[in-house]
Parts: structure tokens; C-alpha cells; sequence
């Protein structure tokens, strides 16, 4: 998967014979990530005005083009599987259009940080506790409807304090056997067979 960041927005033709468009579109120009300005290393791509506010797309962000064409913005982000003996700590969302559904607790990586302190980070703010981090489960790559997620997935034991919700609906230990009990986002669903791969042979 390639990641680009936008490098400017200017307006295209009104209908784009080429990508038969028939609302007003964007250009954009983008560059590979970490890689310097060189026409070379250049795309350039169309899409309609009303998705880059919709989709959170602006100059120096961060995207992907997905397999059918869209680009979506590229958001990367640390969860904790929290775990104590047999059992790990899952939350439901307390905001949003997945208000309800179940997730690994955790939140965006801040400029600077590593994966493994922006999940202490969060993980204090959100559950006012301190957790060590443990191993990288996996990285998930998903696809939503109007953004790219990247989610690195660390094992991780509490080790100060107690969990108290801040931002989530509800929580709740789940056992091996109660893993497909809930209802959980469709990122952290692609973690489920790891873990329970993870926690047989720990």
C-alpha cells in the first residue's frame, strides 16, 4: 500500500470527460510519503469537491488510493489489548455513528510520539491508568467508507490505577469464549483470531 500526501488542491473541469464526473471535482496533486518533490514520484487525481470536506482531505494530509479508485484519508492510529490471566478489556463507543459498538481502546499516534507512547497516552486519558506495553499483535489495514485505517495492535497489562471509562459507553472482560458476544467495529473484528491465537499460547 502506497501513502501519499496531498501536495496542493486546485479545481478541475466541471464533468471530467475522462473520469465522467458530472458535479464540480478537485485535482489533486499528490507525492509519495517520505520521498521529496520529484515529478517522478507525482499523481495526480480527480475527485469530487463535496468528498474533500467530507472525507477530511486537505493540503499536506496524509491518503491512499483505495483498490476501486477513491481516495481516502490515511489515519493511523495504536489500540491495547488489554489482557488480565484469560480475560481482555474491550469498551463500546460512546460517540458517533458506531455509538454502541465494541473497539480495542487507544486513539491517534500525535507527531513525534512512537506507537507505544501515544498508547500510554491514550489509554491514561481515556482510563485514567497506566499501562506497559507489550508486544505488537498486528497491523490493521482497513478500509472505511470515507477513510483509510491503519491500527497497530500491542499487548498490554495494567500496571497503575484503576480503569474508569471516560469517553466510552460501556466496558466489559471478555473471556476466549465471549470474544463474538459483541458487536465490534470492523477493524478490531480482524484482530479477534489473533488474540485468541495469542492468548492459547501465552
Amino acid at each position: 500500500m502506497e501513502i501519499y500526501i496531498v501536495n496542493q488542491i486546485t479545481e478541475a473541469d466541471y464533468g471530467c470527460e475522462e473520469t465522467d464526473r458530472k458535479e464540480p471535482t478537485a485535482l489533486l496533486k499528490l507525492r509519495l510519503d517520505s520521498i521529496e518533490d520529484n515529478p517522478v514520484n507525482e499523481k495526480y487525481v480527480e475527485v469530487p469537491e463535496s468528498e474533500l470536506e467530507k472525507k477530511g482531505i486537505a493540503e499536506e494530509k496524509k491518503v491512499i488510493i483505495a483498490s476501486d479508485g477513491k481516495v481516502l484519508k490515511y489515519v493511523r492510529v495504536v489500540a491495547a489489548v488489554i489482557k488480565d490471566e484469560y480475560k481482555i478489556f474491550a469498551t463500546a463507543r460512546g460517540y458517533g455513528e458506531n455509538k454502541g459498538r465494541w473497539e480495542f481502546p487507544g486513539g491517534k499516534i500525535e507527531e513525534g510520539e512512537t506507537p507505544q507512547q501515544a498508547l500510554i497516552r491514550e489509554i491514561k486519558e481515556e482510563l485514567t491508568a497506566i499501562i506497559e506495553v507489550g508486544e505488537l499483535i498486528d497491523t490493521i489495514e482497513y478500509d472505511y467508507p470515507d477513510f483509510h485505517l491503519s491500527m497497530d495492535c500491542f499487548w498490554a497489562e495494567l500496571t497503575e490505577g484503576e480503569l474508569i471509562l471516560r469517553e466510552a459507553k460501556s466496558a466489559k472482560w471478555l473471556t476466549l469464549d465471549k470474544l463474538d458476544s459483541v458487536d465490534w467495529l470492523p477493524a478490531d473484528r480482524l484482530l479477534i483470531d489473533k488474540i485468541r491465537e495469542g492468548m492459547r499460547t501465552k
